[in-house]
């Protein structure tokens, strides 16, 4: 498997990208892709496995070990480093409907969970995974695939988020018709909404999406289930109803001054700067541009608002992390994280073009907000905060911290509670924690041609566990149809 000791003679490489400076100017996406002879020296680094943990899949706590697809990495970057890079599409795309998204914007357990983590660095999977992808367009073998046979049954789709659409594309390929229904703009959900264009170019998106429309799946945008389209049509045309609405419901901060103007939440920031980059609206409302902006939430989300804030030319931007700020490095003779990742202190990229830019970085830690401040006229100013300490009875606020930090724009980002109900409860589906209460083996909700699947279902989470979800809620509405067409 690769060169022997292929994993001793060349080190990892990350993927180039566009300099610090000359990226922060515009909103093109700044990560570039393998050539073939490097994503070749990079195979060669995978060694002979006994057992491959970076095929595993198995969620663990909040974190996840390994490919929940179960991609055939081990075989992949074998014939990548022979330079076969069509079998390595062939076998890459047996797993992975989107390796394009994945290779992009998914944070790699897969990289975490490799065996050589143990004590060096990992096979660089997501690079080699993207560069197949790549080469797979440039060279015209991703191709529509359009059925033999059409079967008479129709499925609706409600979101063409990553489980919309790999749900979408494995029922067209067993032949079932299937319309996609999209209450934006465009199809393709967080993908083409949440995440900026600088980490995955909505290009890319609209590639898969003509793909897709070529093999024969109808895409309805613009079109909102229970406005546009009543429960009672949705039920009439279609046998089959799968829900894929995503967790959009954003987690708040209700403290005092919330309702002050110039408070919003990341994901309406980084959708309106979406839809005006796509030219959907003229202008957004929510703007940081000559800005003092304060994000609330260290996740990617947050690390995005800042990206995106540096591109609009704010004035100045500070990222609260309300934990300690983890160690600059553990040694691989003291890890005992794997196959988890370890938790040491890193830059993102939004927070390398911040350090850039301002020769800082933009996070401060153990921050615990604790109120906004307002002026007479309700715009926000800023917001006042206390130390946090970790104690061995947990996160404790100091006292006589207080301190106030002034802000134009004030931007939440600490993650969501939940998918909006507006659907379900329109076809009488049952919830439990803002969640779509569905079957963890069939997908099945308390409707029995109702299915759910991703984020709606299990709650927010990565790109990657909406493929798999997408894909075993195909499985189980083909079981459905062909189970209901024998009664």
């Amino acid at each position: 498997m690769g060169e022997f000791k292929g994993f001793m003679n060349y080190d990892k490489q990350q993927l180039d990208e566009l300099s610090l400076v000359e990226r922060i100017s515009n909103h093109d996406a700044f990560q570039q892709r393998f050539t073939k002879d490097e994503a070749a020296e990079q195979g060669a680094r995978c060694m002979d496995c006994g057992t491959p943990f970076c095929q595993t899949g198995e969620p663990h706590g909040k974190e996840t070990i390994g490919c929940p697809i179960g991609n055939y990495i081990p075989e992949w970057n074998d014939l990548v480093y022979r330079k076969d890079f069509k079998t390595a599409y062939e076998r890459l795309s047996e797993t992975n409907n989107f390796p394009e998204f994945t290779g992009r914007v998914c944070p790699a357990p897969c990289e975490q969970s490799c065996v050589m983590k143990i004590n060096r660095e990992s096979v660089a999977i997501k690079g080699i995974e993207r560069t197949i992808i790549d080469e797979a367009y440039e060279n015209g073998w991703v191709k529509p695939t359009s059925p033999k046979h059409r079967q008479s049954e129709t499925v609706a789709i409600v979101g063409s988020g990553p489980a919309g659409l790999t749900a979408a594309d494995e029922l067209n390929k067993l032949g079932y018709k299937v319309i996609v229904y999209e209450r934006a703009h465009e199809a393709g959900g967080l993908l083409m909404y949440g995440i900026p264009n600088m980490k995955l170019d909505k290009d890319v998106v609209r590639r898969r999406i003509e793909v897709m429309k070529q093999s024969g799946i109808e895409f309805m945008t613009d079109t909102e289930i229970g406005v546009d389209v009543s429960r009672d049509e949705l039920n009439e045309l279609h046998d089959a109803i799968i829900l894929c609405t995503g967790s959009q419901n954003a987690r708040d901060l209700p403290l005092e001054g919330r309702m002050g103007f110039g408070i919003h939440f990341a994901m309406d920031y980084l959708n309106e700067q979406g839809q005006f980059l796509n030219e959907e609206i003229n202008e957004p409302e929510i703007s940081a541009k000559g800005k003092n902006v304060i994000v609330i939430g260290a996740g990617d989300t947050g690390a995005d608002c800042v990206a995106t804030a540096l591109r609009e030319n704010c004035k100045s931007i500070v990222q609260f992390n309300k934990y300690t700020k983890q160690p600059e490095e553990i040694t691989f003779d003291e890890n005992t994280y794997w196959p988890l990742a370890m938790p040491v202190f890193k830059m993102d990229y939004a927070h390398k073009e911040y350090e850039s830019r301002f020769g800082f970085e933009p996070r401060a830690y153990g921050v615990q907000t604790m109120r906004y401040d307002v002026d007479r006229l309700g715009n926000v100013k800023g917001v006042y905060t206390q130390i946090l300490e970790e104690t061995e009875d947990g996160m404790v606020i100091v006292d006589g911290t207080e301190r106030h930090w002034p802000a134009d724009l004030v931007l939440l980002s600490i993650g969501f509670v939940g998918t909006e109900t507006t659907v379900p409860h329109a076809f009488d589906i049952q919830t439990a924690r803002n969640k779509i209460v569905a079957d963890n083996k069939d997908f099945r909700t308390n409707q029995p041609h109702i299915f759910a699947a991703g984020d709606a279902r299990r709650g927010q989470s990565l790109v990657v566990w909406a493929i798999q979800e997408g894909r075993a809620v195909a499985d189980s509405v083909d079981a459905y149809l062909k189970e209901k067409a024998l009664v």
